[in-house]
């Protein structure tokens, strides 16, 4: 049985997932560092939703109290139709019914607060480290290199380094992100920009306005609101990388993309569609990571792990990549924590991990399962009118669904889990 030495852990990728695991290692009194690529000066655009399932893992981080007032905290998404009225209602997020309201926050204001807690605590952040391969690995650790020549060593190696993680070769090495074949297009625009009609209740932001080409979204993205994240998803062929990074390079050729058929959407889209600051234009084709027989490396020891974007990519539809990253991170600790301190029944590290990815495994089915509905309430109304209607979320018929993703008790899951793969004792 390979238990755990009381060591290091390493982590690549200091992204959401990476930090987040840290601080989660860090309140378990499990040591660890970090090593990533990117300079901390390099910005990162953009802004995430996050749920209450997630926040409740940041609040118990003592993460939320920090970031609550830097977001824009809201309930529901309003569904709409080509004529504005309002179809049905998404909670994203329930201060009585889920302890939460959900938090739109710029994911550098994330990042840096949670760099700011890293440092707080002296967890190290190395960077300019480009992880490179696997040296060699043992009942007691791994050892491992760098693209600069330099190498180090630690009781685990965990890749939180995304959907084109180079860690998850060692995990599963034939595995590549797959391409779904739809682009989001988006862009930053000032909310005094918008025209909301008079004679149309906007009084529930964010919105998803369905007309005959798609769904046009709206979602306030500053602490008051004053700026909003627009737009849309197309179908667009898959492109090699460079391409994708010329098309994003491309603002005449996005805002044109964007616009197509700017006429055949409502007017509060069209005078969006008219204030579009062009640097803001963004994409983000939408990739999944094919669902993984393991997420750590038998070959390894099991000293090689993997979790969040680098185990389970997740469209945005929902609001749970960045949520279920989190999840990871948080049980994860939970778990090395049992295993260093021997409570567990098994102190064998393969059985653990497994478990663990079991329970991770079903949350996030279920998660894309509901991802895949939403994602339906998107689609062309052609297209959503020839769908089987139970394969698009309805509060009416799925409410119920969020229920067992807003309040889930992460500790009582996994502690439960283990209980039951023990059987009785």
């Amino acid at each position: 049985m390979d238990s755990i030495p009381e060591t290091n852990v390493a982590i690549v990728g200091a992204g959401l997932a990476g930090l987040t695991l840290a601080l989660a290692l860090h309140a378990r009194s499990i040591p660890c560092s970090i090593y990533e690529l990117r300079d901390p000066t390099v910005k990162t655009t953009g802004a995430l939703m996050l749920s209450p399932n997630a926040l409740k893992v940041l609040d118990s981080l003592q993460v939320y109290d920090r970031i609550r007032s830097k977001g824009y905290n809201f309930t529901n998404i309003a569904f709409k139709n080509a004529d504005e009225e309002t179809t049905d209602l998404y909670p994203l997020g329930d201060e009585q019914q889920y302890g939460y309201k959900a938090l739109r926050i710029y994911r550098q204001t994330l990042l840096e607060q949670l760099r700011a807690m890293l440092h707080a605590r002296s967890i190290p952040i190395t960077y300019g480290k480009k992880f490179h391969q696997v040296l060699s690995a043992s009942a007691t650790g791994v050892r491992f290199a760098f693209a600069d020549g330099t190498s180090a060593s630690a009781s685990l190696l965990i890749g939180t380094d995304g959907i084109h993680s180079t860690v998850r070769k060692y995990v599963s090495p034939s595995t590549t992100p797959t391409y779904s074949g739809t682009l989001a297009i988006t862009c930053a625009i000032p909310s005094s920009a918008l025209q909301f009609p008079a004679d149309k209740d906007y009084s529930v932001l964010p919105v998803a306005i369905h007309g005959t080409l798609g769904t046009f979204v709206l979602a306030p993205q500053d602490v008051d609101g004053s700026e909003v994240l627009a737009g849309t998803q197309k179908k667009y062929p898959e492109q090699p990388r460079e391409e994708w990074d010329r098309l994003f390079a491309g603002k005449d050729k996005l805002l044109a993309m964007l616009s197509e058929d700017k006429s055949s959407w409502p007017s509060l889209v069209q005078s969006a569609l008219g204030a579009v600051p062009k640097e803001t234009l963004s994409i983000w084709p939408y990739y999944t990571v094919p669902k993984l027989p393991c997420w750590s490396s038998s070959s390894h020891c099991n000293r090689v792990i993997i979790l969040g974007d680098a185990a389970h990519a997740i469209p945005p539809t929902a609001g749970q990549g960045a949520s279920q990253a989190f999840e990871d991170a948080f049980s994860l600790a939970l778990l090395l924590s049992k295993l260093l301190s021997s409570q567990l029944a098994t102190s064998d590290l393969a059985a653990a991990l497994g478990i663990w990815q079991t329970y991770r495994q079903e949350r996030i089915d279920r998660v894309i399962a509901l991802t895949l509905k939403l994602n339906n309430t998107r689609l062309p109304k052609g297209e959503r009118e020839n769908l089987d209607q139970k394969m698009i979320w309805s509060s009416e018929r799925d409410l119920g669904e969020l229920e067992w993703l807003y309040n889930h008790d992460i500790e009582a899951a996994v502690l439960r889990a283990l209980g039951e793969a023990a059987g009785p004792r």
